[in-house]
């Protein structure tokens, strides 16, 4: 097929940066396509740690700007998207005697200012310092500051190793990383875009003074195009668009293991390693835990990343020497990797690597930007910078509520218990996992269902028809990862067969 309409803008790429320049230029009565080769969120933007922070281990490389960006940026997001982001408090456990083989600006510089604190050292005092700043730097209104806690009384001690006497406990908030890319698409759409998905671009031409882009689905013009490409940014400047560029990309891989839950509380921890890294182990869907993450150099973004051996027993490794009870491969229940594409600011290692993007934009005929790095905290920043460098438009998005985060982030219990009261065969179990997940619009996932039994066949773990129709209607998913693992997590909680039967219902129900 072939559209006569000429967009205004066309983007190529479905992960968050491509979602949230589509949503951000509809709204400023832009007309919009966006085209994603698979599913949106499909790569880099399903496999992040899921966490809106300002990234506290970047200030040892004083990336200020950036932190004062995404710290900023926190509340912003948490107010639009109450349903898939929250507040998360994170415990960073304190020893006197942990050594760090860091090489970071900030230690190189302790060692010429104070050349008595013996290297490897980083002081209680540091430490508050720093997050002191992160307390400071992008101001605070709903979120709590800093305190201490003695870890030899408190509850989040408990399960760790004896040595650990005190901890800083600090906040960030947690978020539904693949579900922030699909909703963002979604109000785009209802705003006027046309969403593309499982729509690769072949090619993209300048063709006078609009582009000819060439997809699996037909050819679009536009005025202008975005390449939001991820990974493959600099793939589709050279390949697609037959390009060249000054910038480069580094493509990092992340890896994650989900292990049995291995403590009681709803707290996450921020863990020191000795070679200067750091993880987290954060609460995951109730029952779990997730570990992560790794930085390791990927060569191929056409190589489909996967957690290996080596990064697997780092994880339970790292973790083994905070918890008391060591964390093995047995407890490991899932993995998930992930392609950061950062911006190659030819730092030493991937750890070093700035997490900043770069938007470059060729206006050598009809205009083209280019998205290289970023950072899921600073995308709806990124989306205004990038329509502002093209001059499209004024700003809006700030505050504006995702589909379904029509509420605020109290009110997410109140909601629970009405769900319960106008449907009573739900649990409060399920009621929580709808409200999280589809926040307002669960009752319209619910619909007129009287019983259980009205929602459709009865796949595990709570998911019925009914709700796989949403998906499949309003959130974009085609296949059963769509469903099981980026739009909900329910892919941990079934069996083999239970996930086979969502797939072929999935593929039987596609019309």
């Amino acid at each position: 097929m072939s559209d006569d309409k000429i967009y205004d803008l066309f983007v190529i790429g479905g992960g968050i940066n491509g979602a949230g320049i589509a949503r951000d230029a509809s709204g400023r009565g832009l007309s919009v396509a966006l085209a994603e080769a698979g599913d949106l969120g499909g790569a880099t933007s399903s496999a992040s740690t899921k966490l809106f922070h300002g990234g506290l281990r970047y200030l040892e490389f004083f990336e200020f700007g950036l932190v004062k960006s995404a710290l900023k940026e926190r509340e912003v997001l948490l107010k639009a998207m109450p349903h898939i982001s929250w507040p998360m408090r994170f415990v960073l456990p304190y020893a006197p005697d942990m050594r760090f083989d860091s090489d970071t600006p900030t230690s190189r510089l302790l060692r010429v200012v104070m050349p008595w604190i013996e290297k490897g050292r980083r002081p209680a005092w540091l430490v508050r310092l720093g997050l002191f700043l992160y307390d400071n730097l992008g101001g605070r209104e709903i979120l709590p500051g800093t305190k201490t806690l003695d870890l030899t009384t408190a509850s989040e001690g408990k399960g760790l190793k004896s040595r650990f006497k005190m901890a800083y406990e600090y906040s960030d908030c947690w978020v539904e990383d693949s579900r922030l890319v699909m909703l963002n698409a979604r109000d785009a759409e209802a705003r006027g875009a046309t969403i593309l998905t499982r729509c690769a671009v072949q090619e993209a031409t300048r063709d006078g003074d609009t582009w000819r882009i060439e997809t699996e689905k037909g050819t679009y013009r536009a005025k202008a195009l975005v390449n939001a490409g991820g990974p493959w940014v600099a793939d589709i400047l050279t390949g697609v668009m037959r390009q060249n560029s000054q910038h480069n990309i580094r493509l990092v891989r992340g890896s994650h293991i989900v292990t049995k839950r291995l403590y009681d509380h709803d707290k996450a921890y921020f863990f020191q390693g000795t070679d200067g890294r750091i993880i987290f182990a954060i609460p995951y869907e109730q029952d779990f835990t997730l570990i992560g993450t790794t930085d390791a150099e990927h060569t191929d973004a056409d190589t489909k990343p996967a957690i290996t051996d080596e990064e697997r027993d780092y994880l339970c490794a790292f973790a083994s020497e905070y918890f008391e009870k060591p964390v093995t491969q047995e407890d490991v229940v899932w993995t998930y990797s992930g392609v950061r594409p950062l911006y190659d600011d030819g730092a030493s290692s991937a750890t070093a690597a700035t997490r900043d993007y770069v938007l470059a934009l060729d206006e050598n005929g009809p205009p083209v930007l280019s998205v290289f790095g970023g950072k899921i905290t600073t995308y709806r920043k990124l989306a205004e910078k990038a329509l502002a460098k093209m001059g499209l438009g004024d700003a809006w998005t700030a505050g504006v509520a995702l589909p379904g985060g029509d509420f605020k982030v109290v009110e997410v219990g109140s909601l629970t218990s009405k769900l319960v009261a106008e449907y009573p065969f739900l649990d409060q179990k399920w009621a929580a996992r709808l409200i999280r997940a589809y926040g307002t619009e669960a009752w319209d996932v619910l619909g007129d269902a009287k019983s259980a039994e009205d929602l459709g066949p009865a796949f595990g773990a709570t998911l019925t028809g009914a709700e796989l129709k949403w998906m499949m209607t309003h959130e974009y998913a085609v296949a059963g990862d769509d469903a099981l693992w980026r739009r909900t997590k329910l892919g941990l909680r079934l069996s083999a067969e239970e996930r086979t039967a969502v797939d072929d219902w999935m593929k039987e129900n596609a019309a």
